[in-house]
């Protein structure tokens, strides 16, 4: 396996427009962030698969379909008692996003639920912070990350920060750090910086991160693209300009990009990546988050790697 996530996979109501009486309209699509870095990444070209939990009821029957319609390995997805969780994803007239999340089965798979040896046999085990806020998830997330590490794997981490999701910045400041040791590989926006370094300048704060032993810091600038820090050099790689119609999944489809283009580099995907070569592989994350942001919905926005070649 070259991608495998563990974390939330959800229902995303997300808001479509507003009829004449100017009510807000709301479409139900699969999200969840590390399933929507997993589908990315297997749209790419990667062999991914996903841990997590789902409600026993439509939307839990719903994600199951869609992670098997996209080539994601749904080996790992459990039914948990729980209803399916929510996110209502409200939408302005720039295309930026607010959240509100009603938790569900997302947060009940333990670790006893975490296969090993799948973890052992997977290059790259991606999580993002939404596990680590409350439940047996942010167990069994810091147990798959800390087998990965300790067993030679990569571990990719996006510390996206929702704030309704934690009783004050102090606590997730303090969860969202507990992991960085076990890090390999983070994606962070520019806000999410100063909760993990204390600082909000992109030099500094990302030297913080890399002399914590992370490898590649990638601190994501919206339209303006992302700014790298790799082997102690810093850059900037421009995005690419776009009309937005959602910015939902962007994020994640840039972080699945970039997994995807990793994991062609064999079974140490870090090992001998020149500068060159990252700039080429940021490029073409750039080119993909820009098709998503391009389309309404995450998981129904991410495109096909031929759709992205043909930018490049």
């Amino acid at each position: 396996m070259d991608v495998t996530a563990i974390g939330e996979i959800l229902i995303d109501l997300t808001q479509t427009g507003v009829n004449e009486a100017g009510v807000p309209q709301f479409s139900a699509n699969p999200g969840g962030a590390p399933a929507n870095v997993a589908v990315a990444a297997s749209r790419l070209g990667a062999r991914t698969a996903f841990w997590g939990k789902v409600g026993d009821d439509g939307f839990g029957a719903y994600l199951r379909r869609v992670l098997a319609e996209n080539g994601v390995d749904r080996t790992g997805l459990r039914t948990g008692s729980q209803p399916t969780t929510m996110a209502v994803v409200s939408v302005d007239a720039a295309g930026e996003r607010s959240f509100r999340f009603i938790r569900g089965a997302d947060r009940d798979i333990c670790p006893e639920e975490v296969d090993e040896d799948a973890v052992l046999k997977s290059k790259i085990l991606h999580f993002g912070s939404v596990s680590l806020t409350a439940g047996m998830c942010r167990s069994a997330t810091i147990f798959a990350a800390r087998t990965a590490h300790k067993n030679g794997g990569l571990v990719s981490y996006d510390p996206n920060y929702r704030p309704a999701l934690w009783a004050n910045q102090a606590e997730a400041a303090e969860w969202m750090s507990i992991p960085l040791p076990l890090v390999d590989i983070i994606k962070l926006a520019q806000e999410e910086l100063p909760l993990l370094t204390g600082s909000s300048d992109l030099e500094e704060g990302s030297r913080i991160l890399e002399e914590r032993g992370l490898s590649l810091i990638l601190v994501t600038l919206g339209g303006e693209g992302v700014f790298c820090r790799w082997r102690g050099e810093t850059w900037r790689q421009p995005g690419v300009p776009v009309k937005v119609a959602d910015t939902n999944g962007a994020g994640d489809t840039f972080l699945g990009a970039v997994l995807s283009r990793l994991c062609l580099r064999g079974e140490r995907p870090l090992e001998g990546l020149t500068q060159a070569e990252l700039r080429g592989i940021l490029a073409f994350a750039n080119q993909a988050a820009a098709l998503t942001c391009s389309r309404s919905g995450a998981i129904p926005a991410m495109p096909a790697l031929d759709e992205v070649e043909a930018y490049l």
